[in-house]
């Protein structure tokens, strides 16, 4: 007789392939696959499509995707990617102050919605000017004399880090604090409803494992930043700096911050209005 085949139907989680998000991730590499759990990497805009076309189970998605679709995702309630004052990968680098794009081409990285909504908020709401938006990169910046400035985010806007070009550079988080007082939340873990009800011990499971993989990246933040310097290239010591800026948890802070991000968009138009964060029910997840 043919010996049996055995089927796992995997679930798939999606963790967005920036080192930020290295001081889960590396531990979540070093421990080993996660039983019943396969993992997608991608850039934050490709796991917010998959996650609501439902080729994710669970992403590691940008606040603004988990914004326009709060209803149909639960968050895990102790986890983000998310700064307190500059966090040193969501740049504008411009030719002129900031204060001077009114009317200005600004360029926008096509591979994150909440830093490119954070701009306009920035730009239009705190700053109140009204610049020109389009779509581009950071080349263009230097080619076309009308571009003024270059929206940069993740490991692009680490490696301009070094850029001599004699751009200002304005951190969005940083100027997001300054005018609200309040952390932001770049992103959340969020989990589709129908995934939890078909498989709530693998969303518990997954939830164990990645809190496991924080705490462990805490502790071991310099020996994970000597591990992943070289993707950039930068310096250990200039990655381990950059780490200590990225906060992973979802205080209670954070999480006014996050709703008062949504009730700015809600008042831009064409935005949901998000009144409360669906968390993963505690008891449920074994905390």
């Amino acid at each position: 007789m043919e010996p049996e085949t055995i089927h796992v139907q995997y679930a798939k989680l999606g963790i967005v392939n920036f080192i930020n998000t290295s001081p889960i991730y590396v531990p979540w590499q070093e421990i080993g696959p996660l039983n019943g759990w396969a993992v997608e990497e991608a850039p934050p805009t490709l796991l917010n499509r998959h996650l609501v076309q439902g080729k994710l189970d669970v992403g590691n998605i940008s606040s603004y995707a988990y914004g326009l679709n709060a209803d149909r995702y639960y968050i895990l309630p102790d986890l983000s990617i998310s700064a307190t004052g500059p966090v040193g990968s969501v740049i504008l680098l411009s030719k002129v102050p900031i204060e001077e794009l009114n009317e200005k081409l600004v360029l926008l990285t096509p591979q994150s919605a909440t830093s490119v909504n954070l701009l306009h908020i920035i730009l239009e709401d705190f700053l109140g000017m009204r610049p020109i938006f389009r779509t581009g990169n950071f080349k263009e910046l230097s080619a076309n004399p009308v571009a003024q400035a270059y929206l940069a985010i993740g490991d692009e806007a680490l490696r301009l880090r070094s850029n001599r070009d004699n751009l200002f550079r304005s951190d969005l988080a940083k100027i997001w604090l300054d005018h609200t007082g309040l952390p932001f939340v770049f992103a959340v873990w969020a989990i589709r409803e129908e995934s939890w009800i078909a498989w709530p011990g693998k969303i518990h499971l997954l939830h164990k494992r990645l809190s496991e993989c924080y705490q462990k990246g805490l502790k071991e933040l310099e020996r994970i930043s000597n591990l992943v310097a070289h993707k950039i290239p930068m310096t250990s010591s200039d990655c381990l700096e950059y780490l200590k800026g990225i906060e992973l948890d979802l205080s209670e802070k954070k999480q006014q911050g996050l709703l008062h991000f949504f009730r700015l968009l809600h008042d831009r138009g064409d935005f949901p209005r998000v009144l409360k964060l669906k968390m993963l029910p505690a008891d449920d997840i074994g905390h």
